[in-house]
């Protein structure tokens, strides 16, 4: 074989390896590793959800969501020679949240892109899980690419009052866009699970509140619990389920919204529904499912998120996680249309959980 022929076979081969050994790290939400860890707050070695002889927290069924390397490999595997889907690069169509009327009501819900929601109920503005970057990856040149841009820019907003975390996954916690959103806004309180404070401190950010599930805190007359879902968290090589992940259940005088974040399915929805009571508004994931063997304890897929619907019982739902980051190998076109299919086959009018349009506005009654 000539030299050439097998050089080339060589840096094609470490090229792959490089490429999934790099996927790996951002699907685990791995960055640089430390092999030190802060001790624990008082905090966090009371909650209940937490486990002192291995420092690490867990679901409320005692699960960890624990992946095995060679399950990491074969998902990248699978990522990487899974068919092409051309919305990743085109993305789908984004609306101008200001060329759309407000709600005469004075509520109504942004949806900027993946987890991202704008919730302004009568002149207070609530933000969940701001990424406003290109990636959701450690790496600014490799991993899960935006497929088009935010429906909102950070300096497009209006002035928040809270922003909510619901754990520390690259999607949901982008360092880069809390910081640009601070600059920006140095006076909004951010409601994070326990273990996440240390972190935002180190992105300058000072005016955060902390909770265990079931905890609550009152800010501007809005009161906001934490509440478990299915999940775990990891953004270094040794920090797996160090942090705790949530939900969260935002209530106003006269409204209340739930946000999931991030969740595979579990009892805790009915749960939360019994403690908190049903919401006006709930957002609900609906993508990044397949393969299903893989994701099913950390996401569900749309008829899950339906059943998720059923157990909350809101008025209004919306459809988030989905068709913003290409994270698995469902066509990021599908999670809306099994979601219709699911509605329908469970004798659910459409219009109750609505899958929206990026940067569309949506109404509140």
């Amino acid at each position: 074989m000539p030299a050439f022929i097998s050089f080339f076979k060589l840096k094609n081969t470490l090229y792959r390896w490089i490429r999934a050994s790099a996927f790996i790290l951002v699907l685990s939400g791995l960055a640089a590793c430390s092999l030190f860890e802060r001790p624990a707050s008082d905090a966090i070695m009371s909650s209940e959800n937490y486990n002192p002889q291995t420092g690490r927290f867990f679901n409320s069924d005692g699960s960890e969501n624990k992946k095995s390397a060679g399950q990491l490999f074969k998902m990248a595997k699978a990522f990487f020679t899974r068919e092409k889907d051309p919305l990743e690069d085109i993305g789908f169509p984004v609306l101008n949240p200001a060329a759309q009327p407000d709600s005469p009501t004075g509520r109504q819900v942004t949806w900027i892109g993946h987890s991202t929601l704008l919730v302004s109920i009568n002149g207070q503005h609530i933000l969940t899980d701001p990424i406003f970057i290109g990636r959701a990856s450690p790496f600014s040149f490799f991993g899960p690419k935006r497929a088009g841009k935010p429906a909102m820019e950070i300096t497009e907003l209006p002035p928040i009052d809270a922003v909510v975390i619901s754990h520390n996954h690259y999607d949901h916690l982008s360092l880069p866009s809390l910081k640009a959103l601070h600059e920006s806004q140095p006076d909004i309180h951010y409601f994070v699970p326990l273990g996440l404070s240390d972190l935002l401190q180190k992105a300058g950010i000072t005016n955060i509140t902390e909770l265990d599930w079931w905890q609550s805190a009152t800010h501007n007359g809005i009161e906001l619990t934490a509440t478990p879902v299915q999940h775990w968290s990891s953004r270094r090589g040794f920090d797996r389920n160090r942090t705790l992940w949530a939900g969260w259940m935002v209530k106003w005088p006269h409204f209340s919204f739930y946000f999931a974040g991030d969740t595979g399915y579990s009892d805790d929805f009915i749960q939360t529904r019994e403690k908190l009571g049903a919401p006006d508004l709930a957002a609900i994931p609906i993508g990044a499912y397949n393969p299903r063997e893989f994701m099913k304890a950390s996401h569900v897929n749309p008829e899950e998120a339906v059943q998720i619907f059923k157990d909350l019982m809101p008025e209004q739902a919306i459809a988030i996680h989905w068709g913003t980051f290409k994270l698995t190998l469902e066509p990021l076109q599908e999670p809306p249309v099994r979601l219709t299919a699911a509605l329908e086959e469970e004798g659910i009018e459409a219009t109750r959980f609505l899958a929206l349009t990026h940067g569309q506005k949506l109404p509140l009654e």
